[in-house]
């Protein structure tokens, strides 16, 4: 796709969102999974939910911009992703993987935030107003989720990780 003017520009970055989001449900369900408290667990199948939500909105801001949803392959995401595959492998107890995980929770977030913070003017500029309002709605609840995580590792107990 060759970028010309603002609306191909946002569209490419529509479909890097998408992608995201799209590719953070499955890393959530990992991160679910591979926790071991149950507060954690919770607030990862729960942002999971929130996660498609996220999906669905983006496939409305598609159809705002008259285009058919296409994801587009982000590297920062895969890059994430593998980060935390790396850190399973070395086989960390289950105090450390629960740190590193909100850690990793903390990173996507701080990631979508910035995503959604740099299409939401675009959209408003390119005139699409209700592709804003979806975007920026998705940008608070991404802040929300990252409120959260910080709360929970500024909480976390790294007693654990020496048990």
């Amino acid at each position: 796709m060759t970028i010309e003017n603002t609306e191909d520009l946002f569209v490419e970055g529509l479909q890097h969102v998408y992608y995201t989001e799209q590719r953070l449900l499955d890393a959530l369900s990992e991160l679910e999974e591979s926790s071991s408290e149950e507060e954690l667990q919770e607030g990862f199948a729960e942002h999971r939910e929130e996660t498609q939500q996220h999906v669905e909105r983006l496939e409305e801001v598609f159809e705002a911009v008259g285009r058919e949803p296409e994801a587009a392959e982000d590297p920062v995401v895969e890059g994430m992703i593998e980060a935390h595959e790396e850190f399973v492998e070395k086989e960390p107890s289950d105090g450390a993987l629960d740190r590193f995980n909100i850690a990793a929770g903390q990173k996507s977030e701080h990631y979508e935030i910035a995503c959604y913070g740099n299409l939401t003017p675009m959209a408003d500029q390119l005139g699409l107003d209700e592709a804003a309002d979806i975007l920026e709605r998705n940008m608070r609840e991404e802040q929300d989720a990252l409120d959260e995580l910080a709360t929970l590792g500024e909480q976390f107990d790294y007693g654990r990780i020496e048990a």
